[in-house]
């Protein structure tokens, strides 16, 4: 299903357009494609394993830094909903996929039905990025919220895991309320870089189904 995911995005990408590629097997299938193609594209990621799978497949790749503009950019999420908000937890790189996705005109989650849900079950930790200086802080600040909080420790080392930003990791559980409190309540604590929660962001959804696939635009939801 993944492989035909990725073949459906192809779809999307325009010849000499600068695109955003995430992480994951999906993404993976996908820079295969576009290398078999021949697809003359501009990437940019924030992920250093796509960015090594680009490069061995001599497509080019910029920094982020150099760029403003995204014409599409593709990703994969834990869970997204009919109104395409979306959940990530795993890879603790939300905040620079939020960057590009922000900066795309189309940002399209790459996901087959099971990822899809009507509404948010959170059934992965909300995940937080957060300033070092600002640990003991933001934990006193989620817990006043009535969440359970507990940051995310190294599986190679003794310790924190840390970001590339340098900042550490926090897994919120998330038992109920709206996805608009939810960003509304993390967006205001001081201390936050970002939030795994991607509320009203994405353009459209490639769902993968066992018939074909459907699409999910937030141009028609009502």
């Amino acid at each position: 299903m993944k492989k035909r995911c990725a073949q459906y995005a192809l779809d999307y990408i325009k010849p000499h357009s600068i695109i955003g590629l995430g992480g994951g097997s999906t993404i993976a299938y996908l820079v295969e494609m576009i290398q078999a193609k021949q697809l003359d594209v501009t990437i940019v990621t924030p992920s250093v394993t796509t960015a090594k799978l680009c490069q061995a497949a001599e497509l080019t790749v910029v920094p982020m830094s150099q760029v403003d503009h995204v014409t599409v950019a593709f990703d994969g999420c834990d869970e997204v909903d009919g109104h395409l908000n979306a959940l990530k937890s795993g890879g603790g790189i939300h905040t620079k996929e939020k960057v590009i996705a922000t900066m795309a005109d189309d940002y399209i989650l790459l996901v087959d039905e099971s990822k899809v849900s009507d509404t948010l079950s959170f059934k992965v930790p909300l995940v937080l990025e957060v300033l070092p200086q600002a640990l003991a802080k933001v934990k006193a600040d989620v817990l006043r919220l009535g969440y359970q909080v507990t940051a995310r420790m190294s599986a190679t080392s003794d310790g924190y895991t840390y970001t590339e930003n340098g900042n550490l990791l926090l897994e919120v559980t998330i038992d109920s309320g709206t996805c608009e409190a939810i960003a509304q309540q993390f967006s205001a604590i001081v201390g936050i870089v970002e939030t795994s929660l991607f509320y009203q962001i994405a353009t459209k959804a490639i769902v993968v189904t066992t018939e074909g696939k459907r699409i999910i635009e937030r141009s028609q939801i009502k």
